[in-house]
């Protein structure tokens, strides 16, 4: 009867040595290892380890603690990953709604219409003894002078009626607000906020922030939006 001779070193041609194994996964950074480099490393363990010299059962039980934990905190990565791509897809659904609508916005060309009104708001924490807007067309040339008195401290309404200083309506096209209060005996300059229309919605795939355009291009983030009109 033939008989098959079997050396050590075929034995350990199919056995995955643990020390191998580590060394692989020790190779990867620690963004790379997941949890089948850890359950590679175990089960690796559970091949290789001493039968005279077993690993304790507490330490399996740590092992498979560990291994629980970090599939737990992938899954858990995995979950927050969908949900802040879901919300971020919500809220630009939500904000598509603002699309024809008019927000404030500091300091912006705004597009007014032959024959109509632009209207714009000053914050005044101080209040002011006098004030003077100007009116700028879109090549940065004076318009019109809008001249006001002693203002109460708070938000100061302004209305412009899309006419020049010889009382003609102006033409179509973006105008832009600036302002100067006289504070405490100074001139200051301060932020005039007009409503523009929406044009569009755009959303950061980066951090997923969802930013308005308006007429003339200008941008703001949408947690900047302080008024809302129609």
């Amino acid at each position: 009867m033939a008989t098959a001779t079997v050396t050590s070193s075929s034995l350990l041609d199919n056995v995955t040595r643990y020390e191998d194994v580590k060394n692989k996964s020790a190779s990867k950074t620690s963004a790379d290892m997941g949890k089948q480099d850890f359950l590679a490393l175990f089960t690796a363990q559970l091949q290789n380890q001493n039968p005279l010299e077993p690993v304790k059962n507490e330490a399996f039980v740590a092992q498979l603690a560990q291994f629980s934990q970090l599939e737990a905190l992938t899954n858990m990565q995995t979950s927050l990953d969908t949900f802040v791509s879901a919300m971020s897809g919500e809220r630009m659904l939500n904000s598509a709604s603002l699309i024809g609508k008019k927000v404030a916005m500091a300091d912006t060309p705004t597009l007014l219409t032959s024959g109509s009104s632009m209207e714009g708001s000053l914050d005044l924490p101080l209040g002011a003894s006098g004030i003077q807007v100007n009116v700028q067309d879109s090549q940065g040339r004076l318009v019109q002078e809008l001249i006001a008195g002693p203002q109460l401290p708070g938000t100061m309404p302004i209305t412009w009626n899309g006419k020049d200083a010889a009382n003609n309506a102006v033409p179509t096209g973006l105008y832009r607000l600036s302002a100067t209060a006289v504070v405490n005996g100074q001139t200051t300059t301060v932020p005039v906020s007009t409503l523009s229309t929406v044009r569009a919605i755009s959303t950061n795939p980066s951090d997923g922030s969802v930013s308005v355009e308006v007429e003339g291009g200008k941008t703001m983030l949408l947690t900047d939006v302080k008024r809302v009109g129609l």
